[in-house]
């Protein structure tokens, strides 16, 4: 059966015509869909190069420079529910080309925010992106979800995540090369004296090439997007019913629709922001932690190559989790990588030198089928609740914001010490992997597989 174009015009027409297409008839798609996972995995970890950097450019405490990344994840918590009712009104495929207007956009202010250079300019450039990115994820991630079976969901989204990994473990080449190793205060080694106003000026300009680069690259992909037959998401995700329920307000629809009811949602939401603290801290922090003396003794340039390996490690975990979830129940895999990275962030925490380097560069493998595994566990079971439920989730992102906390810990008890707090965000998700995740029994919650009924 020939794919069908979103037209946007009517949620009618995201019918996934039933399950003769088959998973190989969305192979194309999920090809496509691949690159957007790319480009803002790719997009969100050059902030790994971009913080330090900006550091140095506005003279930053710890607390300052994350503060940058909350204002990047508090996007998600103000963008994830609009853009939940803008993909009812226009459908998924316009709301990606939206979403990726969005972020070329944003891109594009990076330019004037540089050769100003202005702080505040800088914040809401990222803004603008980090919304884009929510838009793109709130269509994204359920729908390669539930085009295959549900069996299975787990270790397709981390397969397409996989593609996330890849854009983040080239992000910190770019970052390190057009940015970090063509500033002073890239090349420079800890402990230098601080930049003079020119030096300054000088370093904040050279991010203007490689967010032209990115602004480009996203319009063009937005083009291709626009132009592609993607099929839909299958009715049964849709609103119950569509007509009693559009005038009603968010908090009434979530108590009288039994979304609640389903508890691997109700844990699933904060097990996502718990996360989020822990991975964001963890890859915003890395090339201050590995560039200090008695942690690994490099420039930022040199250190945006060990973070790399970071997130190569990320992108192997998922490749890695997508064959073994075939085989392994989700929660069950969930509980054995946050077990290995609370282990991992406890050394990082207590040793220095190469030990606490490496295992903070490990700390990726572990976390690279966190998100994914938590997110189709979060959606199991909610069938025509699965848009509102998606949505709620890709809110839960902006945990990432409370990066600004383990920054603040930083400064008042050191950066390593900081990294306690990865650790105890790790046990919250091993309590959801072994209970919270768990559908519960009784109210008889709907499947995934109902998606294709």
């Amino acid at each position: 059966m020939a794919l069908i174009p979103d037209t946007g015009a009517a949620r009618g027409s995201d019918d996934l015509r039933g399950t003769a297409q088959g998973a190989t008839s969305y192979t194309s798609a999920l090809t496509l869909l691949a690159s957007l996972f790319f480009m803002w995995g790719f997009i969100t970890v050059i902030n790994g190069t971009l913080l330090p950097h900006l550091r140095s450019v506005f003279e930053l405490s710890y607390t300052q420079t994350t503060l940058i990344e909350s204002v990047w994840f508090i996007a998600y918590f103000f963008a994830s529910i609009p853009s939940a009712m803008l993909i009812e009104r226009v459908g998924y495929q316009r709301s990606m080309v939206i979403g990726l207007g969005m972020m070329s956009a944003g891109a594009l202010l990076m330019v004037p925010s540089a050769r100003l250079p202005s702080y505040e300019l800088t914040l809401f450039a990222l803004f603008v992106i980090a919304s884009g990115i929510t838009l793109l994820q709130v269509a994204a991630n359920p729908y390669v979800a539930v085009v295959g079976k549900p069996e299975t969901a787990s270790s397709r989204l981390n397969l397409v995540q996989a593609f996330n990994s890849a854009g983040a473990t080239l992000a910190p080449l770019f970052g390190g090369y057009l940015i970090l190793g063509r500033t002073t205060s890239g090349t420079a080694v800890a402990g230098a004296a601080a930049l003079t106003p020119a030096e300054r000026l000088a370093d904040a300009q050279s991010v203007v090439l490689p967010y032209l680069i990115v602004a480009g690259v996203l319009a063009l992909l937005a083009i291709v997007i626009a132009r592609f037959p993607l099929p839909a998401m299958g009715v049964a995700t849709q609103r119950a019913v569509k007509t009693d329920r559009a005038e009603q307000p968010l908090s009434y629809r979530l108590r009288n629709h039994g979304l609640w009811n389903h508890r691997n949602l109700v844990f699933g939401v904060p097990a996502i922001f718990i996360y989020l603290i822990a991975e964001i801290g963890v890859g915003n922090l890395f090339i201050n932690f590995v560039s200090q003396p008695e942690i690994g003794n490099l420039t930022h340039q040199q250190a945006s190559n060990y973070l790399f390996l970071l997130w190569g490690g990320m992108m192997i975990g998922r490749l890695v989790g997508a064959f073994v979830m075939q085989k392994m129940d989700a929660g069950h895999a969930l509980a054995v990588a946050s077990v290995g990275a609370t282990i991992v962030m406890l050394i990082a925490a207590f040793t220095t030198g190469h030990v606490a380097m490496w295992a903070l560069i490990s700390v990726g493998l572990f976390h690279s089928i966190m998100f994914p595994t938590i997110f189709t566990l979060g959606i199991r079971g909610l069938g025509p609740l699965t848009e509102e439920g998606s949505g709620l989730l890709i809110m839960a992102i902006a945990g990432g914001a409370l990066v600004i906390v383990q920054g603040k810990l930083a400064d008042e008890y050191g950066l390593q010490a900081s990294f306690l707090l990865t650790a105890a965000c790790e046990l919250y998700v091993l309590f959801y992997a072994l209970w919270g995740s768990k559908p519960v029994v009784s109210g008889e919650p709907a499947e995934l597989s109902e998606v294709f009924d």
